[in-house]
């Protein structure tokens, strides 16, 4: 169970990992959420499971059914799953093996933030949803994995909607 409460956790992939260094500003200090609801309006759209990781900065478990499928996913785009703003794209996404769902850069930026998380007596750099302020996961840099930034966006598979390729066509060429 110590492994689902620490959540994602950095993996040392090489002699001497580096820390995260950022200078995205906080979501809290300049990037005031657009989508605001009440914590009931919340529950109403999200499943519990949502709701904990997007709402309380849960995580799901490791190797879970959301991992399971996003490793059968092709191509597309990942959406919040609390407010459906596109966060990241199946051309960045990768298998790190850590469990989760990996992204090594967001699809657009304006829509992903993070900021400083020290929670569970470690320092992280946590994953927002820059429109609706949910906790999407954790972003780690240094880890050695082969992707052109060396960072790995551990994302929760419930915080994500993925939208097939077909689809996000489709909505872009309009009625």
């Amino acid at each position: 169970m110590a492994g689902v409460l620490a959540g994602c956790q950095p993996q040392d992939r090489t002699s001497s990992p580096t820390a995260m260094k950022t200078n995205e500003p906080s979501l809290a200090a300049t990037n005031t959420p657009t989508v605001v609801k009440t914590d009931e309006e919340w529950r109403r759209l999200l499943t519990p499971e949502q709701y904990r990781v997007l709402r309380e900065a849960g995580t799901e478990r490791p190797f879970g059914p959301a991992y399971e499928e996003f490793k059968k996913q092709g191509t597309g785009t990942y959406v919040c799953g609390g407010c459906g703003v596109e966060l990241f794209s199946s051309k960045e996404k990768f298998d790190s093996h850590c469990g989760w769902p990996s992204f090594y850069d967001p699809a657009n930026a304006k829509n992903v933030t993070t900021r400083d998380d020290s929670t569970l007596g470690m320092k992280r750099t946590e994953v927002l949803c820059a429109q609706c302020g949910g906790h999407l996961g954790h972003v780690f840099k240094g880890e050695g994995y082969p992707t052109p930034t060396d960072q790995r966006y551990c994302i929760n598979g419930v915080s994500l909607k993925f939208v097939p390729a077909n689809e996000t066509n489709k909505a872009k060429a309009g009625p």
